[in-house]
């Protein structure tokens, strides 16, 4: 059974995010925020592999509606290893930056420079060693 609560933070009648148990086992897995107070949630985080702690960020940083970067740790080790970022906001994800080794660096950025939909650029980093 899902739960989710509207939360208003500063006491002013008016809810500022929610946060929801979507999973039904009795601990809050998702949490928004309405960030500019314009009504409408900016921020969403998220434990999506149930471990307690956050695996995902999803923000609306020009308040269109449309999420504008994805920051995912995916790998459960609790460091965010891959962004996402619209760059033009037409609500299509443009680039995107990951850490495939776990060394708490960028490896890899994948691009759409001409916003045709199709990756057109591609940069790994090769320190040399195997070790991605």
């Amino acid at each position: 059974m899902e739960d989710i609560y509207e939360v208003d933070v500063d006491g002013d009648g008016i809810s500022d995010g929610v946060v929801a148990d979507l999973d039904g086992d009795g601990y809050i897995d998702t949490v928004g925020v309405d960030q500019d107070g314009d009504g409408y949630i900016d921020t969403v985080a998220m434990d999506t592999d149930g471990d307690g702690y956050v695996d995902t960020v999803m923000v609306d940083e020009d308040g269109d509606g449309l999420v504008d970067t994805i920051a995912m740790d995916t790998d459960g080790d609790g460091i965010i290893d891959t962004v996402a970022v619209d760059t033009d906001g037409d609500g299509v994800i443009d680039v995107v930056a990951m850490d495939l080794d776990g060394d708490g660096d960028i490896d890899a950025v994948i691009a759409d420079t001409d916003f045709d939909g199709e990756a057109d650029t591609m940069i790994v980093e090769d320190d040399g060693f195997d070790d991605y």
